[in-house]
């Protein structure tokens, strides 16, 4: 694995694991970050995993460049450790009208019927890659191959919250209503941000993400116990 390490301005630092979407270099990025941890290098304020690289923001008051180069350079050279633990989510998920716009057009241009699409999204095991572009927003992996698409040649402009979407070789869930060019084939009636609660996002990269189909009536009950703060969805602690 050809690892770099890059500046990303003056209390920033990039370690880059390579140049593609894959969950072997998501675990390299997450057991990196869980090393920086439990070593405890000074000035070290937060770090963000992506999808093949690891952003170290740092304290350019406690702490250098230089100095942080040479202590990931060590972690790396060490190896040994792993990730921190995560979960594994089963995520209700509602596949019917008025929640799926585009799961028809998603089984036409894949040569399914809707039902095979919602088999194949429901059936995988996702793995959660990185949070971004909203508060709470994951990227998760990997599709089936044939439901891979790119993504909507017209973006909407509103996107209700809630609303699981696939693109590429990727699935997502809008954590807040916002702009959106994924195609919509779903929606779960769980909170993925809620700034209440002590961990405001409810998932983190390497956690998995199973999807359990639900019909409508029992969308609505669990959106409005969710709403009220009443419910959260299933989870077992897991080991890397």
């Amino acid at each position: 694995m050809d690892v770099r390490l890059l500046s990303a301005g003056d209390a920033a630092l990039v370690v880059e694991f390579g140049d593609r979407i894959e969950r072997g270099l998501s675990e390299a990025v997450l057991r990196l970050a869980e090393r920086l941890r439990l070593a405890g290098v000074a000035g070290v304020v937060e770090t963000v995993p992506t999808y093949r690289s690891l952003m170290v923001h740092y304290d350019p008051l406690r702490t250098s460049h230089e100095a942080l180069e040479q202590a990931l350079g060590g972690l790396l050279e060490d190896g040994g450790g792993a990730a921190a633990p995560g979960r594994r989510w089963r995520l209700p998920a509602c596949y019917e009208a008025p929640h799926a716009p585009d799961l028809a057009q998603v089984a036409e241009r894949t040569a399914m019927s809707t039902a095979d699409v919602v088999r194949q999204h429901a059936g995988t095991e996702f793995h959660v890659y990185m949070l971004g572009f909203v508060p709470g927003y994951p990227y998760m992996g990997d599709l089936p191959e044939a439901l891979v698409l790119p993504r909507r040649a017209d973006p909407r402009v509103r996107v209700p919250p809630g609303s699981i979407a696939i693109a590429s070789t990727m699935t997502a869930i809008y954590p807040v209503e916002s702009p959106g060019g994924w195609h919509l084939i779903g929606a779960t009636p769980v909170r993925l941000f809620d700034p209440a609660r002590e961990s405001p996002a409810l998932l983190s990269p390497g956690d998995k993400v199973f999807f359990e189909p639900v019909g409508m009536a029992r969308f609505d009950e669990l959106r409005r116990a969710s709403a009220a703060g009443d419910y959260l969805p299933d989870s077992e602690r897991i080991c890397p």
